[in-house]
């Protein structure tokens, strides 16, 4: 069983218009409403495809209330802690015109420490019967600094992967998470090198065994100790990139849940996914001809000697 933890949910609301123009008036037809938030993201592509899965995730208030109901009638398996703070939401608008996606999405608000505790008893108790944890998404402001180590070290004795932003990144990394999947912009944050193989380099050398490195059109990168591997398709796909990269944490996941281990596979099988998610309107799912996209994928290998370079500045420690 895969357990999914978010800790920052999203009630998603997503609208598709013919053409977004700043400053403009737009009318659109009912928009989609779903919950959402990264982990829920990988917990609902991976039960889709028939893995077993369970969504550990908070929720609060109205918004709450309504990812509770949507989330139950999606009928992926979950358990929801109550907190007071209203669940936060995530607006996304769909420029079909353009084939990009405009994304706002609120920082969310920090739920008590009483709250806090019975979250991470519940993901404990949930992780005794999982064979992988996956933990993805931000974290409010606010969040105790030891919630993600905490996380993590439920985990311990079967693979961890984390998505997830900024410094924290670092803190997966040195807190022992087995699989990082940053895109370039996170990775740049958390490490400060502009190179990003030499930045997921840096995660490996804190400790994480596979680093999954996004990089949109370019394709997605597979870093480990000694070998940099690349998959990418021949050309882009215009759509919805929102939920690209939960799935191919999603798709590390059924794998390594399969006892996968290898990073070739993983990688195939993530770009697949994650090209897939793109040709799909709403984040949570992937095309049906994602086993096409794997075969016509394009896959590069650069090999590269062990090293042991120092880890990088902390940006949030002072020099």
């Amino acid at each position: 069983m895969i357990l999914t933890v978010t800790a920052n949910p999203a009630l998603d609301m997503t609208w598709e218009l013919d053409r977004i123009e700043i400053g403009g008036a737009h009318r659109a037809d009912t928009g989609a409403i779903r919950a959402g938030g990264k982990g829920l993201n990988v917990a609902r592509v991976a039960h889709a495809q028939g893995f077993g899965v369970c969504a550990v995730t908070t929720c609060g208030g109205a918004t709450g209330a309504e990812l509770r109901d949507e989330l139950a009638a999606s009928g992926v398996p979950h358990l929801l802690v109550p907190v007071t703070a209203l669940t936060r939401r995530s607006i996304a608008w769909v420029d079909r015109a353009l084939g990009d996606t405009t994304i706002v999405n609120e920082r969310g608000v920090n739920p008590r420490a009483e709250e806090w505790e019975e979250f991470s008893s519940a993901v404990r108790k949930q992780a005794a019967a999982a064979s992988v944890l996956v933990i993805a998404g931000s974290f409010p402001p606010g969040a105790p600094s030891t919630l993600l180590p905490e996380l993590i070290a439920a985990g311990a004795g079967r693979p961890v992967i984390v998505d997830t932003s900024g410094p924290a990144l670092l803190t997966a990394a040195d807190a022992g998470a087995s699989v990082l999947k940053p895109n370039r912009a996170e990775l740049l944050e958390a490490t400060g090198i502009a190179d990003p193989i030499e930045g997921a380099r840096a995660l490996i050398a804190r400790g994480a065994e596979l680093v999954l490195l996004s990089l949109g059109a370019e394709g997605m990168y597979a870093v480990t100790a000694d070998r940099v591997l690349r998959a990418r398709l021949s050309e882009p796909l215009a759509g919805n990139p929102t939920g690209a990269g939960d799935a191919a944490v999603a798709a590390c996941a059924v794998l390594m849940d399969a006892g996968v281990r290898d990073p070739e596979k993983i990688l195939r099988r993530a770009t697949a996914w994650s090209a897939a998610a793109v040709l799909m309107p709403l984040a949570g799912e992937i095309h049906s001809t994602w086993c096409d996209l794997e075969g016509a994928l394009i896959l590069e290998s650069d090999p590269f000697p062990p090293h042991d370079p120092a880890p990088p500045h902390d940006p949030e420690e002072p020099a």
